[in-house]
């Protein structure tokens, strides 16, 4: 606070404080006792309002708050720049709530620290703990039962864009993953986009248009297989995803391709590592992979 805006809220409390306790002490007085004087406020004909002082404990009411006042603004801030006698502050109490929070959670993840990320998916409580987690800073993004929505991996099947073992799930939710699909429409034109679309429906087993995808494979094996590869596999190092299974993150209709290699697709996963810390990181990751586990031991794939 500057020095003139401080000078502004001491002047101000003075004169607060200062008035109520002489407008206080001018009611107190006792007048002259004239009987039956009132102020001259009448209501309803016949009620009016009589010129007594403030009754006795009405005004040690008063004084009290002002007492109380004055107590309050020399031991805590609030009186210009003086921060009080007791040195309280509200960002002192924030930090002080939040040392104790990480210390209840240092304790908390103290317990599981010597588990490997594959053996936090195996521990009923550290599931638990990593769901908690989960549901505060991730659901928001992938749903609270981990099934993502369009532009959001499914967590709960068993395909993975950037890899689905245990350290690649630490390292994505640790330091965020960064996905660049490029614009290819001046590339591939206005009639090499469809085409192209068609073909890697064809990658998928999806309904295509036979003459379009042959046109357009060749056109795929110049440019696309560079991230795709030339089976439409995908490459996990790159984060490019797998063109010949179900998994589709924006969707695997003949329109949603085009616009994928029209428009490009950019797609960021926060680091947590900064928001959460390490620890919180590797028992989320455990929680994640035990969504993994479970979709691998029903199914060999799925979409999301």
């Amino acid at each position: 606070m500057s020095g003139a805006w401080s000078i502004y809220v001491i002047v101000l409390s003075l004169l607060v404080v200062g008035g109520s306790a002489w407008l206080l002490a001018m009611t107190a007085k006792k007048p002259e006792k004239k009987e039956g004087e009132t102020t001259g406020h009448v209501w309803d004909d016949d009620l009016a309002e009589y010129n007594n002082p403030l009754p006795r404990w009405w005004l040690w009411l008063f004084i009290g708050t002002i007492i109380f006042s004055a107590g309050y603004l020399v031991l805590y801030p609030g009186f210009g720049a003086n921060k009080g006698t007791l040195g309280w502050s509200s960002e002192g109490q924030l930090l002080a709530e939040q040392q104790k929070y990480e210390e209840i959670a240092r304790q908390t993840y103290a317990k599981f620290a010597a588990l490997s990320v594959a053996d936090l998916a195996k521990n009923a409580e550290a599931v638990n703990l990593g769901r908690n987690i989960f549901a505060n800073n991730c659901a928001a993004c992938h749903g609270t039962d981990g099934r993502g929505a369009v532009g959001f991996p499914n967590l709960t099947d068993a395909s993975w864009q950037w890899g689905g073992e245990a350290d690649q799930i630490y390292t994505t939710i640790l330091n965020g993953r960064m996905a660049a699909m490029p614009s290819w429409s001046a590339v591939l034109g206005a009639e090499g986009t469809p085409q192209v679309a068609a073909y890697v429906r064809s990658l998928a087993g999806l309904g295509h248009d036979a003459t379009a995808a042959a046109a357009g494979k060749p056109r795929y094996e110049q440019i696309c297989v560079a991230c795709h590869g030339i089976d439409g596999k995908g490459n996990p190092a790159l984060g490019a995803p797998n063109l010949t299974d179900a998994d589709w993150l924006y969707g695997s209709s003949e329109a949603t391709i085009v616009e994928s290699l029209t428009k490009g697709r950019n797609g960021q996963m926060p680091a947590h590592g900064p928001l959460i810390g390490a620890d919180a990181v590797k028992i989320v990751s455990g929680y994640v992979y035990s969504l993994r586990d479970q979709a691998q031991s029903t199914a060999s794939g799925g979409e999301k």
